[in-house]
């Protein structure tokens, strides 16, 4: 084995992924050692009241898990999604769960205490279970990003592979950073949604190889939809984190640029199926 074979075998075993930690794990393990606080634990028992009129057990932090604490020793509050109940679907509960830290740290601004915000996306979007309530508490977190983004910058982590989709992958482009990793997907429609209202033929949601050629982080990253493309490693995104925070707030919020991009999507030749270099060759254009 070659010294360079060695060293890559010696960094994967020092790893530890990113992607294989539940919500509790993540929050926790990107604060600062010690300084981990959850608000509304399981203890708490805030359940949706909608899921068990369908027969749904619920879970007792409604897949939301809030905590407060230091990143670099400065103030933070991170809103992580369990993507693996109900598919990180957003709810009432979820939804004001997530809402309400941001609009915390929003007034802990207003008082003189520069608190900044992390959200880990794992989401598929709102929970059709409670369709208007789910839509109304996820408009909640878009307007609580942008009003805390103001003060400080808002970073959304996706990581794993249930991505970030429908109203928070909006949520997703109006945080001040976005990191994604090689596994995670980002856009406004998830595969199977867009196969039934458009064909198999159009957009197979089984080809996985084609999916992550358009949604994946690497691809949104090459097209600058994403600021940060790093490894399924808690260290590296951890550390990604104090960078971007250490930048401070950007020049200018993706989302006040959505003139280029419109200009963008009105370029695109739409009579044949971009595949993933037009994609690139689209969104790259003068943006860089």
């Amino acid at each position: 084995m070659t010294d360079a074979s060695a060293n890559n075998v010696t960094r994967l075993l020092q790893s530890r992924s990113f992607v294989e930690l539940g919500a509790r794990e993540r929050a926790r393990a990107l604060l600062d050692a010690g300084s981990f606080r959850e608000l509304l634990d399981p203890f708490d028992r805030v359940t949706s009241p909608w899921l068990p009129k369908q027969g749904i057990v619920t879970q007792a932090d409604d897949g939301v898990v809030v905590a407060k604490g230091t990143i670099d020793g400065q103030p933070a509050v991170i809103a992580a999604i369990e993507g693996a109940f109900q598919g990180g679907s957003m709810g009432e509960v979820g939804g004001a769960k997530i809402a309400g830290s941001l609009e915390l740290a929003a007034e802990d601004n207003r008082n003189g205490i520069p608190t900044r915000a992390v959200l880990l996306l794992e989401t598929g979007g709102v929970r059709l279970q409670e369709a208007n309530l789910g839509l109304a508490a996820i408009a909640e977190i878009q307007a609580a990003i942008v009003e805390l983004r103001e003060h400080q910058p808002v970073i959304g982590v996706v990581a794993g592979s249930v991505g970030c989709f429908g109203g928070m992958g909006i949520a997703a482009g109006l945080c001040s950073y976005l990191v994604a990793t090689r596994e995670a997907r980002i856009g406004l429609n998830g595969p199977q949604v867009i196969e039934q209202e458009a064909g198999i033929e159009e957009y197979d949601s089984r080809d996985r190889p084609f999916i992550w050629s358009l949604t994946g982080g690497e691809q949104r990253h090459a097209s600058g939809l994403v600021d940060s493309y790093v490894a399924d490693d808690s260290d590296a995104i951890r550390a990604e984190l104090h960078k971007l925070f250490a930048q401070g707030k950007p020049a200018q919020p993706r989302s006040r640029r959505h003139a280029w991009f419109l200009q963008r999507l009105t370029d695109a030749d739409t009579r044949a199926q971009l595949d993933a270099a037009g994609v690139r060759a689209l969104y790259q254009g003068d943006a860089q």
